[in-house]
């Protein structure tokens, strides 16, 4: 398995401007081999001028979104055309009414309650890739102060538990390319939080949900962790994560190097950063 640090060598940029026109998320990979963003408006949000697209290594492609958007955004992985049904598709994120299970999420709310853009990174369907939103600049000029970086570090594919794991050709030799939720694995009212499990109250952490929660605090980790979710003018504590807190893998997307280590192909990061303008801000409060 590749060391933790090369997790930070492969990346896929998301950045958000909001602007008072519109938003633009401009999507840079970074990895060294072809991912496949996928971008789904939640219902009554305009849809975007695209569902999604492939970015080659190195490659950047900006995407308008109206001020007041909302939905989401993730990777897809390993994705090829069947040759003989000329289908395409992709062994993890892959597309039907969104993405299939299991795919790491980001979800975003331009212009939402009190004018504020929200912004979080989701395990709930599962997990195939790390990834993180990371505002720059708005929050009434706090910027990242205020808001501060949310999501996932760490590469869970290869200590995912055996029951959650989904391996690569779909049979048990293969590795670990995504890990699922325990809701798709079991399907459970209990791990589904549905039925007599559908509130807060009663439906509660497992040790699945905690097994994601522990490695990657500022993530939902099952439907209820709603404590993670930010938004772009909320001061209030977040949990501690001390991979985000340190911002030095910020600083190695320019240089293509973590810790003087050269990118990895082996390891993959998606690395979403949300730059919120302070212009845009008092537009749109």
């Amino acid at each position: 398995m590749a060391p933790t640090c090369y997790l930070l060598a492969a990346t896929l940029l998301l950045t958000s401007i909001s602007r008072a026109l519109c938003a633009t998320f401009t999507l840079t990979n970074s990895c060294t081999y072809t991912v496949w963003p996928g971008l789904l408006s939640s219902a009554g949000s305009p849809p975007l001028a695209t569902t999604g697209f492939a970015l080659a290594p190195g490659e950047s492609r900006a995407v308008d979104a109206p001020p007041s958007w909302s939905g989401r955004i993730w990777a897809r992985t390993l994705c090829a055309t069947d040759a003989s049904t000329n289908r395409f598709s992709c062994a993890t994120g892959d597309c039907g009414s969104g993405a299939v299970a299991p795919a790491t999420l980001a979800e975003f709310t331009l212009n939402g309650a009190g004018g504020n853009d929200f912004y979080d990174v989701s395990l709930v369907d599962g997990y195939n890739l790390p990834m993180v939103v990371a505002p720059q600049g708005g929050g009434d000029g706090g910027g990242a102060a205020t808001c501060g970086a949310t999501g996932c570090l760490v590469d869970l594919n290869a200590a995912c538990p055996g029951e959650l794991r989904v391996a690569a050709g779909g049979g048990g030799g293969g590795g670990a390319i995504a890990c699922r939720s325990a809701c798709e694995a079991f399907g459970t009212a209990e791990y589904c939080c549905s039925g007599e499990y559908g509130t807060p109250a009663t439906c509660r952490p497992s040790a699945y949900s905690q097994f994601f929660k522990n490695a990657c605090p500022r993530a939902y980790s099952y439907a209820y962790d709603d404590a993670t979710q930010k938004s772009s003018n909320d001061p209030s504590p977040r949990p501690k994560d001390p991979q985000l807190e340190d911002d030095s893998w910020l600083a190695s997307l320019a240089t293509g190097e973590v810790d003087g280590a050269s990118m990895a192909s082996t390891s993959l990061l998606l690395q979403a950063t949300l730059a919120v303008a302070v212009m845009a801000l008092l537009v749109l409060h």
